[in-house]
């Protein structure tokens, strides 16, 4: 595979860059922003919340006294005063400024303009950018083309301004902003819409893209300066091992944490061996995706659960669909590689894979074990919605993200050069990543809209449905804005429910969190680290199937277990 020439295992670009980034934070912070910032968050959150409240007292106001349409008419009358009356108390009791005026700015979208989703046609910029990322390694005019991370970019940023273009020109309806927090932004009266165009960017890139990127980035460094060496014999049993511990690493330190954790010892253990695909797909299954639905540190879309109200313990609730399905993914790999695949190595593999035997060790974990464990921590305290456990003090926007990448400079400074190039680190497969969904999240934002407006309406009310329909999303949209969308679909029919979590019927949360999960397994861009893998084995010599030919994969071998273990946890439901 050709490298670009930025993806050096040299440590002192990427901490230039890190150093250049916290200098500029800490100018914004001297100059007020990021905490600006934060108090819109908390005032949106606060403001949310209240009217939460307001539609439950509403709610359970019309359920227990059955009212007429008149006196249905009579109580809105009375609650919007009664919401005035709780607005005026407010402001005598001096509200912060941010919270007026992000509600002003919200409330402005709340006029004549109702948010109507775009129509079908433009999510084509997302379906071609999917197609692109499929076919074009397939074909000889663009194999070699498509192998540089520059011009991935250009094909996702193109996609990406079409997508911004419609917005600009064409889209004649209020959109939902979400940075820095919660408001209505309406279509211009005339001209290029820039302040619709700039909330649609701001969506995707600001609100989505940093703290994905970021984390991964941080996930992808910091166990890229971990060496686990040595080589094992590659029998299948051996590899099933490898499988299993990164399956349960993967609750904790996250799936990208795990996958590169253990990617490069698997290859490491199988060099010796030519038929070595299966496994790395099987290790995408179960490593970088099914492996890591315990915590809400495991996989984003649980931790946006998280973020929303489920517990932090509720997850393990999910230990026994979450044993099943790996033991089951297990076990056909199992089967797979002992009577179908190793027994086609040559008698010359084998015999160099019984020979060329070394102990496993483990080099860097004294300096960057705990640094991976900082990100988990910035990851679940630093989120400046919610006040840091034990105090009333809410973290700067960016600043969880900020703390990640001075840890990812840490490792760089800290950390031995020589075992990131022992590992044959580099950041193609991250670059990769960024390159790609970059355009991926911004061609996205009319599907998820869509969604976002259709999802009450399309009668889905059982865990089945819900966990398909997740799930099928999941495989080709970023599985944690789609877990959002159902998760709060779901909130629409849970209300009175005595078994929610969160607001949401504890069976239908079981089920969007293993279907965003699971799923996420079922196409390279289902989750972040599929590619990554993709990428490494790549650069280890292994030919990866294309985006179709993994698929095959995991409809013919993955969709069949998600089948029975849905019928198994959901048939009765």
């Amino acid at each position: 595979m050709t490298h670009d020439s930025s993806h050096g295992s040299s440590s002192k670009l990427p901490l230039m860059g890190i150093i250049l980034v916290v200098a500029a934070y800490a100018a914004a912070g001297s100059a007020g922003w990021p905490q600006h910032g934060t108090e819109l968050i908390v005032a949106a959150a606060s403001h949310h919340h209240d009217h939460q409240g307001h539609d439950a007292h509403d709610e359970h106001h019309e359920h227990d006294h059955h009212v007429t349409p008149d006196d249905h008419h009579q109580g809105e009358a009375g609650h919007a005063a009664d919401a005035k009356a709780h607005e005026a108390a407010h402001d005598e009791h001096g509200e912060h400024d941010a919270h007026d005026e992000h509600k002003q700015h919200a409330d402005a979208g709340h006029g004549s303009q109702a948010v109507v989703p775009p129509p079908l046609w433009t999510v084509t910029p997302f379906v071609l950018l999917l197609l692109a990322i499929a076919v074009f390694p397939l074909l000889r005019a663009t194999e070699h083309w498509w192998e540089h991370n520059l011009h991935r970019f250009y094909v996702a940023a193109l996609l990406g301004l079409v997508t911004l273009a419609y917005y600009a020109f064409v889209h004649q309806s209020a959109v939902e902003a979400h940075w820095p927090a919660h408001a209505v932004v309406e279509p211009a009266s005339s001209g290029i819409q820039w302040q619709m165009t700039w909330t649609v960017f701001a969506n995707a890139m600001l609100s989505e893209y940093i703290p994905f990127i970021v984390l991964l980035f941080s996930l992808y460094t910091i166990s890229g300066g971990i060496r686990i060496s040595g080589d094992l014999r590659a029998h299948p049993l051996t590899n099933v091992v490898f499988i299993t511990v990164g399956g349960l690493l993967a609750s904790f330190v996250g799936t990208t944490g795990a996958a590169m954790l253990l990617i490069r010892p698997l290859l490491s253990t199988n060099s010796e061996r030519k038929h070595v695909q299966h496994t790395v797909i099987f290790f995408i299954f179960v490593v970088c995706n099914c492996g890591g639905c315990l915590l809400p540190i495991g996989d984003p879309p649980l931790f946006l659960g998280y973020l929303r109200g489920v517990p932090f313990l509720w997850t393990m609730k999910l230990v026994i669909p979450w044993f099943f399905v790996n033991l089951a993914l297990l076990v056909i790999y199992w089967v797979w590689d002992h009577y179908i695949c190793y027994p086609k190595e040559t008698l010359s593999d084998v015999s160099h894979d019984e020979t060329e035997v070394s102990r496993l060790r483990i080099e860097g974990l004294g300096i960057n074990g705990p640094l991976l464990l900082g990100v988990i921590l910035c990851v679940a305290l630093l989120d400046p919605s919610k006040p840091v456990p034990g105090t009333d003090w809410h973290a700067w926007m960016y600043l969880r993200e900020v703390m990640q990448l001075g840890l990812v400079g840490v490792s760089l400074w800290l950390g031995s050069n020589a075992l990131r190039e022992a590992n044959r680190f580099d950041y193609h497969a991250i670059v990769e990543v960024a390159a790609l969904f970059c355009g991926i999240f911004v061609c996205m934002q009319p599907a998820l809209q869509i969604l976002n407006s259709a999802g009450p309406s399309l009668g889905i009310d059982t865990p089945m449905e819900f966990f398909w329909i997740t799930g099928i999303l999941s495989s080709f949209l970023d599985n944690a804005p789609t877990y959002v969308v159902f998760f709060e679909t779901a909130k629409t029919i849970s209300v009175g429910d005595p078994t929610a979590v969160a607001g949401v019927r504890e069976t239908f949360l079981v089920a969007i969190s293993l279907g965003a999960v699971f799923m996420g397994a079922m196409s390279y861009i289902g989750n972040g680290p599929n590619f990554m893998v993709k990428a490494i084995a790549e650069a280890s010599g292994i030919r990866m199937p294309s985006f179709f030919g993994y698929m095959i994969y995991s409809v013919c071998v993955l969709l069949p277990v998600l089948a029975v273990a849905t019928w198994i946890m959901f048939a009765a439901s």
